[in-house]
C-alpha cells in the first residue's frame, strides 16, 4: 500500500501542470462567457428601451428574462468542459506512452521498483480518477461564482434567477458530469473506470506486441463492447423481451465487473510477462 501511494503521489505530481492549465482555461473562458452574455443582453435592452422607445415590460415579453441557461448552453461555457474531457482523454494515452520516450526510458525504472508491477497500473488509473474528480469539483466551485457575477451585472427585473441544482439539471453537459444522485454517480463513473481500464489494456497490448499488439488491442476492445451489449442484442433479437428491466440491469452490472476484472488481470499479466523496456 505504501509503494502504491508513493506511485500515486508521483503520477499526480506529473499531471499537476496540465491540471492547472485546464482549470485556468475553464475559469477564464467561462467567466468571459458570463460577462459577454450579460453585456450582450443589456446592450440589446438599452437599444430597445432608450433608442426604440420600447417599454421595459414589452422588452421582457419579447425577449424574455436572462437566465444562467443562456450562459450554460453557450460555447463559452461548454467549450472548456469539452477541452477538459479531451485533455483527460489525451492524458489516458500520455500517462503510459511518455514513459517510453527518450534514450533512458522511464518505464524501466518504474517496472524495476520493489513493488508489484500491477501497482503501476493502479497508480495510473487512480491518477486519471483524481484528475477527473478534481476537474468536476472545481467546476462545482466555479459555478456559484459565475452565477453571482451574472446576478451582480444584470438588474433583478431582467434576470430570471435559478438555483444551483436547477442549473445543473438544466444544462445537459453538466448533468452528465455531475449526476444528481448516488446511483447515477456510481454508474457514470463506474462506466468511465471500465473504459479507462480497457484502454489501458489496449495500450499495454500495443507496447507488448508492437504492430500485432495494435490489432490485439482493437480485437480486445471490440470483444469487450460486444460482451457488454450482448444482453441487449439477445433481449431485442432473440429472447423477445424475456428479461425484466431490473434483471437486464443486474446482468449489465455483472458483465461490467467481469470485464473490469479481465482487463486488470490481462494488464497485470502483460506487465509481468510481456512488457519490454
Amino acid at each position: 500500500m505504501k509503494n502504491y501511494l508513493k506511485l500515486v503521489n508521483f503520477e499526480v505530481n506529473r499531471v499537476v501542470k496540465l491540471f492547472v492549465v485546464l482549470l485556468g482555461i475553464t475559469f477564464v473562458v467561462q467567466i468571459a462567457g458570463v460577462i459577454l452574455q450579460a453585456r450582450k443582453y443589456l446592450n440589446a435592452a438599452n437599444q430597445q428601451i432608450y433608442q426604440e422607445m420600447v417599454t421595459q415590460a414589452e422588452f421582457i415579453e419579447m425577449t424574455g428574462q436572462l437566465s444562467f441557461l443562456h450562459v450554460g448552453r453557450s460555447l463559452w461555457f461548454l467549450g472548456p468542459i469539452a477541452i477538459c474531457v479531451a485533455g483527460v482523454g489525451f492524458y489516458i494515452f500520455l500517462i503510459w506512452y511518455r514513459d517510453w520516450v527518450g534514450k533512458n526510458t522511464f518505464i524501466y525504472r518504474l517496472l524495476m521498483l520493489p513493488t508489484t508491477r500491477l501497482n503501476v497500473f493502479y497508480a495510473k488509473m487512480t491518477t486519471i480518477l483524481v484528475m477527473t474528480f478534481g476537474l468536476v469539483a472545481f467546476q462545482l466551485i466555479f459555478l456559484p461564482i459565475e452565477m453571482m457575477i451574472l446576478k451582480g451585472m444584470v438588474p433583478s427585473e431582467f434576470l430570471k434567477e435559478m438555483g444551483f441544482i436547477e442549473v445543473v439539471n438544466s444544462v445537459p453537459r453538466l448533468s452528465m458530469i455531475i449526476p444528481n444522485n448516488l446511483l447515477q454517480l456510481i454508474l457514470s463513473y463506474g462506466a468511465g473506470l471500465l473504459v479507462v481500464s480497457i484502454l489501458f489494456t489496449g495500450i499495454l497490448l500495443e507496447r507488448s506486441f508492437k504492430w500485432k499488439g495494435i490489432f490485439a488491442a482493437i480485437l480486445f476492445g471490440s470483444a469487450a463492447v460486444f460482451v457488454f451489449i450482448s444482453p441487449f442484442l439477445l433481449q431485442d433479437f432473440v429472447l423477445d423481451g424475456f428479461f425484466y428491466p431490473i434483471e437486464l440491469f443486474v446482468i449489465e452490472i455483472v458483465l461490467a465487473l467481469v470485464l473490469l476484472a479481465a482487463s486488470v488481470w490481462l494488464s497485470g499479466f502483460l506487465l509481468k510477462k510481456k512488457i519490454t523496456v
